[in-house]
């Protein structure tokens, strides 16, 4: 007799239907689709095994190689985002399909044309700025506009929009782009030019030193030449009547204004190596080998002594190391929280309160946690704040007695008043209207300005407090906002006229106790004119990927991820790619071989405090190092 035990086992076997083979192909319908901005498309996957049988049932995962173009849902549906070209992947196990996504521009609404003055003399020129919008008022980038002449005797005008002043008179330029129309009137007039002379004249630069080049005339006429470098080592680009030269390479360059059709002067600019060395030192470690760490702030206590919280990912504990003495840091004690990630940990100017963000914990009610410094080596919890940031905090600033938190659960900051630290309170908020893509990263505020990191929305300025916009410390006024077309704004720094913005970029599948080829680059961003910032500069390491971002003086330092701690000198005028240029001075590898992945380097970022460098590592905890100057030995 069979026991019903067994008997209940062999059913349940019976039941058990044979395990699916692995998908061998995933096809995708339509592989391919063109689309409007806000348009949708729905896609359907289809898992087939190694027969090409169809696996009814496979699980699949939807992702968008560039979601700033084309976005997609795990339905399938793909909503085009901005004009481009985009892959949107699916995959069932390790197999993988893709539809490709052109998503098209709206037709020009509306098109502006303007020259940089009214008239002309005979035998110069001067560019055409053309400015094309749809029809909602946005710029239409790459918009093709045709150029003609009402009267080709008094004024030519060529096919990338330069008005040639070829006699006395007066003359219409037309511009069409789409069914648009524009006519900008030019009044030619003859008088004498003399002898056109580029100045500076046979400049001695370095590589990465800007110049500023102008063609003169001796009848003080204000030219506006093309202007142009020979070589493939350096770069001049337009600026009003300007030409703006920088070079990556070492060399001499030949700088020419084409005043006009038949007018051109030139210059000779000899450019040698950027040298300025200098050499990172370790001096100290807080190491950590048994699990990852997250943002480091370093601080003097309330007693005196130098401190370096080091918060954790995937992790519960927020690390108290005393680095009084760089060279033997001490670990005096954590705070544990019922938290998956201990992101961000920021100190007030004070001294003796302290901010610890959390994210996933176990109630999903996480917010921020309050801590006591009086005895610093020994922080105590005095509250909590949850109620409107239940859904995670990110990223913490501390103004004052305001903190500016990153909320993960509505992309806003919220803005808490912890003047009692017992009981903090939300007295603010402020947000992006809604859109596919969301989400906020991180936030600092400088001279009563907000910077706000919005991911895929770009970097976003707001007035906290420095009256330009009508802002006050609890009621941001917007700005400006810069969203670049591929990568993750991640963070910012302003330093002086610019803004540095650091992008993340990760694979689409990564593991933190695997090596992570991360990638993105810091964008140069000058904010002269605070309402329209111009992206003029990058720094950018080939085949890695940049994190946090501090500037002091007129260097900026990067934690570069895999690539290590990066100084770099931004002196002067920036323009073109610093890293190319030879501006980075010292690197260091946070490369441990006692780590969560051994041998392979995460930096996360820098800080400096009384003379040193704190930095940790994802994979290897505390790190604390010396800029010397006047050598460099690569690590």
């Amino acid at each position: 007799m069979i026991a019903p035990a067994a008997l209940l086992l062999a059913a349940a076997f019976q039941a058990t239907p044979p395990a699916q083979p692995p998908a061998a192909r995933v096809d995708v319908e339509p592989d391919r689709a063109t689309l409007e901005v806000g348009e949708t498309v729905a896609l359907v996957a289809t898992a087939a095994s190694a027969d090409g049988s169809v696996l009814d049932g496979a699980t699949v995962t939807w992702f968008a190689m560039v979601p700033e173009v084309a976005s997609v849902d795990q339905a399938g549906r793909v909503t085009a985002v901005s004009p481009g070209e985009a892959r949107i992947g699916v995959r069932s196990g390790n197999v993988m399909g893709f539809a490709a996504i052109v998503v098209l521009a709206l037709p020009v609404a509306e098109i502006e044309a303007r020259l940089p003055v009214d008239s002309l003399v005979v035998g110069t020129s001067a560019p055409l700025r053309v400015s094309a919008f749809d029809a909602g008022g946005e710029v239409v980038d790459g918009a093709v506009a045709i150029f003609s002449s009402s009267d080709e005797r008094v004024a030519g005008v060529d096919a990338a929009g330069r008005v040639h002043a070829r006699a006395a008179g007066r003359a219409a330029i037309r511009v069409a782009a789409g069914s648009t129309r524009a006519v900008v009137a030019v009044q030619v007039y003859d008088g004498p030019l003399g002898q056109i002379e580029v100045a500076p004249g046979d400049a001695r630069v370095r590589t990465g030193d800007v110049v500023r080049f102008e063609a003169r005339s001796p009848a003080a006429t204000t030219l506006y030449p093309a202007w142009s470098v020979d070589g493939s080592g350096a770069q001049i680009e337009v600026e009003g009547s300007q030409g703006v030269f920088v070079a990556e390479e070492p060399g001499t360059y030949r700088v020419t204004a084409m005043v006009g059709e038949e007018r051109a002067a030139s210059t000779l600019v000899e450019v040698t190596p950027r040298i300025d060395e200098a050499e990172l030192i370790k001096v100290g470690r807080g190491a950590a080998a048994d699990h990852h760490s997250g943002d480091t702030w370093v601080f003097e206590g309330a007693d005196g002594r130098d401190y370096a919280y080091v918060g954790t990912f995937m992790y519960d504990w927020m690390k108290a190391w005393d680095v009084t003495d760089p060279s033997s840091p001490v670990l005096t004690d954590s705070v544990q929280l019922d938290a998956r990630r201990i992101n961000d940990v920021k100190i007030h100017a004070s001294g003796r309160i302290g901010i610890l963000t959390r994210e996933g914990a176990s109630d999903r009610r996480n917010g921020i946690v309050i801590l006591d410094l009086s005895d610093p080596a020994r922080p105590s919890i005095v509250s909590e704040y949850k109620r409107t940031v239940p859904g995670g905090v990110h990223n913490v600033w501390i103004e004052g007695d305001l903190v500016y938190a990153v909320h993960n659960g509505t992309s806003d900051i919220h803005i808490i008043d912890i003047s009692d630290p017992a009981a903090p309170d939300e007295v603010g908020r402020w947000g992006m209207p809604e859109s596919p893509s969301k989400s906020l990263h991180d936030v600092i505020v400088q001279d009563g300005y907000a910077y706000l990191s919005y991911w895929d929305d770009g970097a976003v300025m707001l007035d906290v407090g420095a009256g330009t916009h009508g802002g006050t410390p609890t009621e941001p006024a917007f700005v400006s906002r810069y969203k670049y077309p591929i990568g993750n704004t991640h963070t910012a720094w302003r330093a002086g006229r610019y803004l540095f913005v650091g992008d993340e970029i990760f694979p689409q599948e990564w593991d933190a106790d695997a090596p992570i080829e991360a990638r993105g680059y810091v964008h140069v961003l000058d904010m002269e004119d605070p309402n329209n910032p111009v992206e003029v500069a990058r720094y950018e390491v080939p085949e890695a990927g940049a994190h946090n971002i501090w500037v002091e003086g007129d260097r900026l330092y990067v934690g570069y991820y895999q690539a290590g701690l990066r100084v770099v000198d931004i002196s002067g005028e920036l323009r073109g790619d610093l890293y190319r240029q030879g501006r980075e001075i010292a690197v260091l590898k946070t490369i441990d071989g006692e780590s969560t992945v051994p041998n392979w380097g995460m930096t996360w970022g820098a800080q400096i405090h009384k003379g040193n460098i704190f930095t940790s590592d994802l994979n290897s905890g505390l790190w604390i190092v010396k800029l010397v100057e006047g050598q460099r030995i690569i690590s």
